[in-house]
């Protein structure tokens, strides 16, 4: 019996604040999801919050602690692994007591779950009923893991007044060294990308390498869009001696938060390639890390450690859901969006749900409102743009930027400024101004939206919890962020968790409309659109690099619907979204590349 295989499906990171307490909502049932750790403010509250909640004694950790951030990271997850095992203590108590329980927790797992027919069997036997069913629980279940997720790119050095600290207490070094000094035994979710210094710094914890008996007590997972990029950054783990045990695919584009886009590889070409290499990577990776290993004279396992293939973006039904599971052999599939609808999963207050569930398909968007410069998917109507644009209407463009998680921008300021801070846009607009008899209305215009765009994340992401919780909000109002993928569009009404999860599993359908395209069809069509706005937006003399670059994605793109077509034709499931594929293989070859002025 493995310990992760009662579920299929897992909940990833959203936000800031809409994942922070999922674990301690959903991992009794035996469901993962993963916390966002880049806010240590927001983790503090809630520590404070849950702590209140839970009568367990509470001690600030305020800002005057030398290691204040890492340390708030490891007593949160402590206290968060403690409330889990104490909810799943009882739990288990409450299954063995009452049939009615029992039979309710049953509907929610998976119809071909060894784990439902072992309590079906015990129920229709009913001799000793409550002793043997206690047997089994002990033994076959376990709560969903609390994993947690780190974004690479947010490592900004620190300083103590005009004092640069040392590397490890740059933003992401100090999260990795809170979890890795936490209790927990779970996974750490890296996404976003390499970042060489970073993954360097795992070599300092002993809880990432293989113990005696071949065991990781932390794991690491890679957020990943592509099998290259999995195979690079996968062998740059091992050669230290690290060990990926998941490769998480996210969707370039059908996915909720940052999307990088890949070279126009779709989602189910990739998964084949994955499919047709698994073994490449796990030979690849165990080889390179079984010599770092003996050159540490540490201990190294003979054989290959567990790898697991995972996939997320823009899943929607019970059928998406099995044909994922079956078609690539992947090990769970995530779904995150759609979990906002469900308040017993998720944290959102009342007004942003409102707000998802009343959404339609042209509301949902890729923005360009994030300070890292990447594709940033959100929605219409929010409370952060509505305050953002009224500070623009009166001149007062900007954040306040109290937490300066994003404040990587060194172009006026060696500590770093966020491009969405009012101190970065005031200088902005200032230069804008001195070139404004220079440009026509229309650029002059363009120029200043491309300034205020940017929103304040790092509020906006948090606020949701502190709104649902009646936390106290300090500061410039900011409003909310929510950054749900394109698939939600589907979704319009609050379901309750067991109604969720049965829309996975046994295809009771949430979902009231007939017009949803599949997952492939409607992130083919998100690449297209998204390959006709780059040609369109590109501006001066088109370069060989750039020109070369589209006609690798267009060709990926004519690759894939090929792909595609031969996949629809062999699987009932999609068969009647073959003519989707040639109206989407006629608009994109209508597409052309400007070849004129090559430089």
């Amino acid at each position: 019996m493995t310990k992760n295989n009662l579920h299929t499906f897992h909940i990833p990171v959203m936000g800031l604040a809409y994942t922070i307490d999922s674990p301690i909502r959903v991992a009794q049932y035996g469901i993962s999801s993963v916390i966002a750790l880049a806010d240590d403010d927001l983790i503090e509250k809630m520590r404070n919050f849950y702590s209140t909640k839970f009568n367990i004694p509470y001690e600030e950790i305020t800002q005057k602690f030398h290691d204040y951030r890492a340390e708030r990271i490891t007593s949160y997850l402590n206290l968060v692994d403690k409330i889990v095992k104490e909810k799943f203590e009882n739990f288990k108590i409450e299954l063995a007591e009452s049939k009615t329980a029992l039979e309710n927790f049953m509907s929610m797992l998976p119809n071909t779950s060894d784990i439902k027919k072992g309590f079906q069997n015990l129920l229709d036997d009913g001799i000793a009923f409550k002793e043997n069913i206690q047997n089994y629980i002990e033994t076959h279940l376990f709560p969903g893991e609390i994993d947690v997720n780190i974004m690479t790119k947010l490592d900004k050095d620190n300083f103590i007044k005009n004092e640069q600290l040392p590397i490890e207490f740059n933003d992401a070094h100090a999260v990795l060294r809170g979890f890795a000094n936490s209790n927990l035994q779970s996974s750490v979710v890296l996404s976003a990308g390499m970042n060489p210094r970073l993954f360097g710094y795992f070599e300092n914890f002993k809880d990432f390498f293989p113990n005696e008996n071949n065991e990781l007590k932390k794991k690491i997972i890679l957020k990943v869009s592509d099998f290259r990029s999995a195979m690079i950054q996968g062998n740059f783990l091992a050669k230290k001696g690290l060990w990926v045990s998941e490769y998480r695919i996210e969707s370039g584009l059908n996915c909720g938060g940052h999307a990088f886009a890949t070279d126009g590889l779709l989602l189910g070409t990739i998964l084949e390639e994955f499919k047709q290499k698994k073994e490449q990577l796990i030979q690849s990776a165990h080889d390179l890390m079984i010599k770092a290993l003996q050159a540490k004279n540490q201990h190294f396992p003979e054989n290959p450690l567990e790898l697991k293939i995972t996939v997320q973006g823009g899943v929607g039904t019970a059928a998406e859901h099995e044909f994922l599971l079956d078609e690539y052999n992947v090990d769970s599939v995530g779904w995150g969006s759609p979990f906002l609808l469900v308040p017993e999963a998720t944290s959102v207050d009342k007004e942003t749900r409102n707000l998802l569930m009343n959404a339609k398909e042209d509301d949902f968007y890729l923005s360009n409102i994030s300070p890292l410069g990447v594709p940033f998917n959100t929605l219409k109507g929010t409370t952060n743009e509505f305050l953002k644009q009224k500070r623009i209407q009166e001149n007062k463009a900007g954040s306040s930027c109290p937490k300066k998680f994003l404040a990587l921008s060194k172009e006026y300021d060696p500590h770093g400024i966020c491009t969405a801070s009012k101190k970065y846009q005031d200088i902005k607009l200032e230069e804008l101004e001195a070139k404004k008899v220079s440009l026509s209305a229309d650029e002059f215009e363009k120029n200043k939206i491309k300034i205020t765009e940017k929103s304040c994340l790092c509020v906006g992401l948090a606020n949701a919890s502190y709104l649902e919780n009646d936390i106290k909000i300090k500061g410039q109002a900011q409003g909310v962020v929510i950054c749900p993928g394109p698939n939600l569009a589907y979704f319009d009404q609050e379901v309750s968790l067991k109604q969720m999860i049965q829309h996975i599993y046994q295809g009771k359908s949430i979902i009231r409309t007939n017009d949803r395209p599949n997952l492939f069809i409607k992130e083919l069509k998100m690449y297209i659109s998204y390959f006709r706005n780059e040609i369109q937006s590109v501006s001066g003399e088109l370069t060989t690099a750039q020109h070369k670059k589209w006609n690798t994605f267009k060709s990926n793109l004519l690759d894939g619907i090929e792909y595609y077509k031969n996949l629809f034709e062999s699987t009932i499931a999609f068969k009647g979204d073959l003519n989707q594929l040639d109206s989407c293989k006629s608009e994109l070859v209508g597409i052309k590349i400007p070849v004129s002025e090559l430089v």
